[in-house]
């Protein structure tokens, strides 16, 4: 299959967001306006320290918040690249919100970013990507 036959499908069972999978995230995201949100509340299964979300789930969150809304907006497209900055420590129990948006959508690249915010308003972790369109 050459990349102009790639497409993407789903079975309910990606990490982030397949509501069949046992131990996934299921992020359940929302659009509103140009955003896509959801919220997750990490548990102890999640942390790296003790009590702090590891750095890579807050990375696939917010990959996922990004790459997911441009698959929700019709574009067959895989993250090609991505900046993660971590700000602060992202406790667990505690709810975050992330949220997507797409900045960019011409020719084969795309380009969005995210940001992970917890439950007083402070952004715990940020990332910008580039998409590469299938």
């Amino acid at each position: 299959m050459s990349d102009q036959e790639l497409k993407l499908a789903g079975d309910d069972y990606c990490f982030a967001c397949g509501k069949l999978n046992p131990i996934g995230l299921k992020l359940d995201f929302k659009t509103v306006d140009d955003e896509y949100i959801a919220e997750f509340t990490p548990a102890r299964e999640h942390q790296g320290y003790v009590g702090i979300t590891h750095g890579g789930i807050l990375a696939t969150i917010l990959d996922e918040a990004i790459t997911r809304f441009a698959w929700a907006e019709g574009i067959n497209a895989v993250t090609a690249e991505m900046t993660v900055r971590f700000r602060r420590p992202a406790p667990t129990g505690e709810k975050l919100r992330v949220i997507g948006r797409l900045t960019e959508n011409s020719g084969r690249i795309i380009r969005g970013e995210s940001e992970i915010i917890d439950s007083e308003g402070n952004v715990v972790a940020s990332a910008t990507a580039r998409l590469a369109r299938l």
